[in-house]
C-alpha cells in the first residue's frame, strides 16, 4: 500500500473510550492544532462546553504538532489505539476510510443543512466528517492598478475569460511599472502545487484523475485539456509574466509592489486590506473555458472505526456542531464559516460584508480534491509533474509519467475498493 505508511507504535497511550474513575465514559479527541493556539482555544471550548453539559460522557483533548500529526495517528491505528474522534486534513478523508480509520458519521442528515459540501468528507452517500470552516482561492489586486493599465475588473459573476487574462497580463506588463504581472506562489511546495493549481487544470476542462470510477487518469490528467493547462503555465513563465519560482512570501512581494495580481486564498485578505485599503480588490480566478475553480476542504472532524463507543462520539459531534461554534471558529481564525446559519451571524460574511466574496466563491467555484483513497498518492505525482513543467520539461511527457505511475498505484492497490 504506497500510500500508507506504517511507522513505529506511537509511544504515548491512547484509548478509544474509556470509564474516567466517575462513572463516565471518556471521549479521546485528538486534534494537529498543537502549536496552534488561537485555534486550539476553540476546540478546547467545545470540549469544556460539552462537559459542562451533561454527565454522561466526558471529553478529552490532545493536540499534536501538525507536522506531526499523521504520522502520530498512523501509528496509533497500527498498534490499534486510535481515539474516538479525531480531526483530518479533508482531502485524507477517502484514504483513512479505505484503510479503516475512520467510520460513518451516521448522523441525521438534517444535521448538514446548509452546510458547504466542500466542509464535508462524503464518500459514497456516506458523510464520515465535517469541518467548522473553508478557505478559498482568489487573486487581489488594486483597482488603481487594472483601471491605470485599462483592464476591466471582474466580479463573481463576470469572470476574466481565458483571453481576456492574457489581455490583462499583457496591458500590465506593458506598464512597467511591476517586476511581474502576476504572481501565482510558484516558490510554495507540497500541498499547494495541488491545491493551487490543479483548479487551473479543471478550469481548462482536465482533472486528476477519471471522477466517473476513479479508476484511472488517463485522458484526465494527459487529455488535450490538460496539454493546454501545461502549456498555459509554462506560457506564463515565458512570457514574462511570472517567475518559475517566486519569492518566499508571495503576499509580501504582492504588497511590496513586486507583482499586480497576486493568486492566494482568503487567508491573505486582511495582509492586502491592510496595505491597500479600500483600493484592494479581490477578483475571481479566470474561466479557461470551463468555468473558475477553486479547492475546497480544510480540517474536518471524524470518528475513528476503534471507538468502542460510537454513541458517545456521536453525541460529541452533535453538541460541536452547533451555530455557535461555527461562529466561534470564524470570528476567531477569519476563515470562511461551513453553514449558511453561522454566516448569517458573522457580519463580514453576511450579505454585503466585505469577506462575503470568499463564501461566494466557495459557493460557486469550490471542487473538492478526488474523493479516492488515491488522493495522497496523485498528489504526490501531481507535485512533482507541477514542478517540471514549471521548469520547462515536456508537458506530454511530463503528464504521460504522471498517469502511468497513477495507474500503477491504483492497480497495485486493488483499485481501492472499499
Amino acid at each position: 500500500m504506497a500510500s500508507i505508511i506504517a511507522l513505529a507504535a506511537c509511544s504515548g497511550t491512547s484509548s478509544s473510550s474509556s470509564s474516567s474513575g466517575t462513572g463516565n465514559a471518556t471521549i479521546d479527541l485528538w486534534t494537529h492544532n498543537g502549536g496552534n493556539d488561537a485555534e486550539l482555544a476553540v476546540d478546547q471550548k467545545i470540549v469544556d462546553d460539552f462537559n459542562a453539559s451533561q454527565t454522561q460522557y466526558k471529553a478529552k483533548l490532545t493536540s499534536f504538532p501538525q507536522a506531526s500529526y499523521n504520522d502520530a495517528v498512523v501509528a496509533a491505528a497500527t498498534a490499534k489505539k486510535l481515539p474516538c474522534v479525531v480531526d483530518i486534513d479533508s482531502p485524507n478523508v477517502p484514504n483513512w476510510a479505505w484503510a479503516g480509520y475512520l467510520a460513518p458519521l451516521n448522523l441525521p442528515a438534517s444535521t448538514f443543512d446548509g452546510q458547504l459540501p466542500s466542509t464535508m468528507g462524503t464518500i459514497d452517500g456516506k458523510v464520515y466528517s465535517y469541518g467548522h470552516y473553508d478557505v478559498a482561492l482568489a487573486m487581489f489586486s488594486r483597482t488603481s492598478v487594472l483601471k491605470a493599465a485599462g483592464v476591466r475588473i471582474p466580479a463573481v459573476d463576470t469572470p476574466w475569460t481565458g483571453a481576456e487574462f492574457a489581455d490583462a497580463l499583457a496591458k500590465i506588463k506593458a506598464t512597467s511599472t511591476f517586476p511581474y504581472a502576476l504572481d501565482l506562489g510558484t516558490a510554495g511546495a507540497g500541498e499547494w502545487l495541488l491545491y493551487g493549481y490543479s483548479p487551473f487544470l479543471q478550469s481548462f476542462g482536465g482533472d486528476l484523475i477519471n471522477r466517473s470510477d476513479y479508476k484511472s487518469a488517463d485522458g484526465a490528467l494527459n487529455g488535450p485539456a490538460a496539454l493546454k493547462w501545461a502549456d498555459w503555465m509554462q506560457g506564463l513563465v515565458k512570457d514574462g509574466y511570472m517567475s518559475a519560482k517566486s519569492g518566499a512570501d508571495a503576499t509580501a512581494d504582492f504588497v511590496n509592489g513586486k507583482s499586480a495580481i497576486l493568486y492566494s486564498g482568503s487567508w491573505a485578505s486582511a495582509t492586502v486590506a491592510k496595505a491597500f485599503g479600500d483600493d484592494a480588490v479581490v477578483i475571481p480566478p479566470p474561466d479557461l473555458g470551463s468555468g473558475p475553480k477553486i479547492g475546497g476542504g480544510s480540517w474536518q472532524w471524524g470518528m475513528t472505526q476503534q471507538c468502542s463507543s460510537p454513541a458517545a462520539a456521536s453525541a460529541y459531534l452533535t453538541f460541536a456542531h452547533q451555530t455557535k461554534y461555527f461562529v466561534d471558529f470564524s470570528n476567531t481564525l477569519g476563515l470562511i464559516p461551513a453553514t449558511t446559519a453561522a454566516a448569517a451571524e458573522i457580519p463580514n460574511y453576511s450579505a454585503g460584508g466585505k469577506d462575503e466574496i470568499f463564501l461566494k466563491f466557495a459557493q460557486k467555484f469550490a471542487l473538492v480534491r478526488p474523493v479516492t483513497p488515491a488522493y495522497p498518492y496523485i498528489s504526490s505525482v501531481f507535485q512533482k509533474a507541477t514542478q517540471d513543467i514549471l521548469s520547462g520539461g515536456n508537458p506530454k511527457t511530463i503528464l504521460d509519467k504522471a498517469v502511468s505511475d497513477i495507474d500503477t498505484d491504483i492497480k497495485q492497490n486493488g483499485g481501492y475498493t472499499f
